[in-house]
């Protein structure tokens, strides 16, 4: 049986990680940082509504998108992620070169490339046209399913072996063993950075701009592009980001913390 009192900690490579903060007590960077923001956008509406009141009224349609992207993004990225892992670890020699080839070029592009790629390039030939929306989701979703491949590879091998073996003794084949044994237990280990690149993914999902699509940071550069008011407006735009990220980030570490607690003897 695995060890409960020492939960294992995936670290991954390469990745576009996001510091939980672990302070405790009531003043710490987190809640220093996100009352600072809040109080920013307050007092920016407040001392100047008509440009930052008009700013922030003008952006919770990108909100919408960008999580509507994000969402979307992280879903399809998990879905390849776990069967990229599970690729990672099979014995199968045709099927782990596979998996591991897609791991080393996606993570070897940069995702703005990615974007460009499977929008501009891929789109001459006419059967490959996709409009911008599934574009992005698409390229941000297979450049995150490599990331999260090498997380549901960590978070299986972290599961004793004992386990498999335990099933298969107990007339498990190999798919019911992982699908019905190693991943439930693995699932503990695997959320806490999923969820630190889902935020990730959120703070990326700002590229998909270039493709038009209407996410946060591309309403901000219409509003900009209206009124020249660049600083007011990217002012803004960049306090929404970091209040939606800390939230996040907080709700990631409530998350650890919960989880951590039930794996306590």
């Amino acid at each position: 049986m695995a060890d409960k009192g020492h939960p294992i900690n995936i670290i991954v490579g390469d990745g576009a990680a996001i510091p939980v903060q672990k302070d405790k007590g009531l003043v710490n960077a987190w809640s220093i940082s996100f009352v600072g923001a809040v109080g920013c956008i307050i007092y920016l509406c407040l001392s100047d509504p008509e440009m930052y009141w008009e700013v922030l009224k003008f952006l919770p349609d990108g909100i919408l998108v960008t999580f509507k992207v994000t969402v979307a993004s992280i879903l399809l990225a998990l879905f390849i992620g776990l069967f990229t892992g599970l690729g990672r670890i099979s014995e199968n020699k045709v099927i782990n070169t596979i998996a591991s080839t897609y791991v080393e070029i996606v993570r070897g592009i940069p995702l703005l490339v990615q974007l460009f790629y499977i929008y501009y390039a891929l789109g001459r030939f006419e059967f490959l046209q996709i409009s911008e929306l599934p574009s992005a989701i698409i390229a941000m979703g297979v450049c995150y399913g490599a990331y999260m491949g090498e997380v549901f590879r960590a978070g299986i091998i972290s599961i004793d072996k004992g386990q498999g073996e335990a099933a298969r003794s107990l007339g498990f084949n190999k798919s019911q063993t992982m699908f019905m044994v190693i991943l439930p237990q693995a699932w503990k280990t695997i959320l806490p950075p999923v969820g630190n690149e889902f935020i990730a993914l959120l703070k990326d999902s700002s590229l998909v701009s270039i493709l038009a699509v209407a996410d946060i940071l591309r309403r901000g550069r219409e509003f900009a592009s209206v009124t020249f008011s660049y600083f007011e407006t990217y002012t803004m735009v960049a306090l929404v980001y970091l209040v939606i990220t800390l939230i996040l980030s907080k709700a990631v570490s409530k998350m650890e913390d919960r989880l951590n607690y039930y794996d306590r003897d």
